[in-house]
């Protein structure tokens, strides 16, 4: 009966020994944790306090974005901005994205709990690699824990790349709001200024013969062109932001079309702009050509 008594009593305290041993983290393990994250929170607010954005090479991304341990999200856009890559649209998803990310960095509700990153293809090749990865610009939110699901991929081709597209897309990825603040810009005013300018001084110089005010054919081609700029989709364009094209950074490939009929490029706009323009123009002249007293050579041409 002791013998039996003693085997049982050693045999609890080894499996209380191998669960502290194996089961519960030590103390200074946790410490160890916490320290190592506190040095990567506290070196990713240096280098966001130089730079809302950080740029990334293949070390720095694995160590403060895919490595363990991590309290915040980092929203990284996979890019290639080099001039021999020759993509028009990294650019100008770099120029929202860069607005966005200063909106977050200057605003009163900055913290620590998501960071803004890029990857350039010609100095984190290994990244796009590892991500398998063959297209740019690419939103990727890499939460908090875990790994990014479906949604954590940014519909670019659907969304466009308008840096409030993106900040509705985070605000559902990760419950940070991000009001976003334009630099100023004066060229639509300007624009609209020089062209009033320009009605004054006409009605000025035609004070004495307002008849053009009244003149149908100016205020048709003017209906006209409204109407072929909103057909066209040129409000699409204004809401949604859309590349104007997109080129393959691998292939050097240039796609003018879109392949959704969810989304458009800008240039499909002005091609279908160029279309509607085409047969309208044929109606107005075979309309002319029908009713004038031309001669029979050109209403033929008409």
């Amino acid at each position: 009966m002791a013998a039996r008594w003693w085997r049982w009593c050693v045999c609890a305290i080894m499996a209380v020994a191998l669960l502290l041993v194996f089961g519960v983290p030590s103390a200074s393990a946790q410490r160890k944790k916490e320290m190592v994250l506190s040095e990567k929170v506290s070196q990713l607010m240096e280098w966001t306090n130089k730079r809302p954005v950080i740029r990334m090479n293949g070390d720095k991304f694995r160590r403060l974005v895919k490595a363990p341990p991590r309290n915040y999200s980092v929203i990284v856009m996979f890019t290639a901005l080099q001039l021999h890559r020759q993509c028009v649209v990294c650019k100008q998803a770099d120029e929202e994205f860069q607005i966005l990310a200063n909106s977050w960095r200057y605003s009163s509700a900055f913290t620590n709990r998501i960071f803004f990153a890029m990857v350039d293809f010609d100095e984190g090749s290994d990244v796009f690699q590892m991500l398998n990865m063959n297209s740019a610009p690419t939103f990727i939110n890499f939460p908090a824990k875990g790994k990014p699901k479906r949604g954590d991929t940014y519909e670019l081709q659907v969304r466009g790349f308008s840096a409030e597209q993106i900040a509705r897309w985070i605000a559902d990825r990760t419950d940070v709001n991000i009001r976003v603040i334009r630099p100023p810009n004066y060229a639509g005013p300007l624009m609209l200024g020089l062209l009033l300018a320009v009605i004054g001084g006409l009605v000025y110089l035609r004070r004495s013969n307002m008849e053009f005010l009244f003149n149908k054919t100016g205020w048709a081609f003017a209906a006209l062109c409204f109407v072929l700029a909103m057909t066209s989709g040129q409000m699409w364009n204004h809401i949604r932001g859309p590349p104007y094209a997109h080129k393959n950074p691998h292939t050097g490939h240039v796609n003018y079309i879109h392949g959704s009929s969810q989304a458009q490029f800008v240039a499909e706009t002005h091609i279908v702009l160029l279309f509607n323009g085409g047969v309208t123009l044929g109606m107005v002249l075979l309309c002319e050509a029908a009713t004038s007293d031309m001669d029979i050579g050109k209403r033929k041409t008409f």
